[in-house]
């Protein structure tokens, strides 16, 4: 039986790209606020409003879109056609391709901030997209429930 408090092993992979990807989001937090003052190259606030709203509006969209991917990726992971008889690597490698998908458009959100901070604006974007992007991260990181579906599905498939 597995614990409460670690993942299973199936889920290992997954859990392994949340966890880059959160490293991802804390080291630009790291490298903006010890280094960035070296690598801003500022736009002018007119070029750079423009940038940020568009980033804004971009970011916002991202998160029903990815929600939508990942619910359509999850079914189809139930009712795609088997290749071979071992159902449990394949809900496997299905489930961490939808969970990279999810993470990589929610991770995006957080490289937003990154470049505005570069560009000369203020850590407060900074701060909101990183938040932005790791609200995401919690939103979409692997659940059991999904995978066990998945499994279940399939499962059914190939034994029923």
């Amino acid at each position: 039986m597995q614990s409460a408090t670690r993942p299973a092993p199936s889920l290992l992979a997954a859990w392994l790209v949340t966890g880059i990807m959160s490293a991802i989001l804390f080291s630009y937090l790291v490298f903006c606020l010890t280094q960035g003052n070296t690598a801003i190259t500022p736009l002018p606030e007119t070029d750079r409003v423009a940038l940020r709203t568009a980033f804004y509006v971009i970011a916002i969209i991202t998160f029903p879109i990815t929600n939508l991917i990942r619910h359509i990726q999850l079914r189809l992971n139930q009712t795609m056609p088997l290749p071979k008889a071992d159902y449990l690597s394949v809900a496997k490698s299905r489930y961490l391709l939808t969970v990279i998908v999810s993470l990589a458009l929610i991770s995006s959100i957080g490289s937003f901030g990154f470049a505005m901070f570069l560009m000369g604006d203020t850590l407060n974007n900074l701060y909101i997209f990183v938040g932005m992007s790791a609200l995401g991260l919690f939103l979409y990181r692997p659940k059991d429930q999904e995978f066990d579906a998945i499994v279940s599905a399939l499962a059914e498939k190939t034994l029923g």
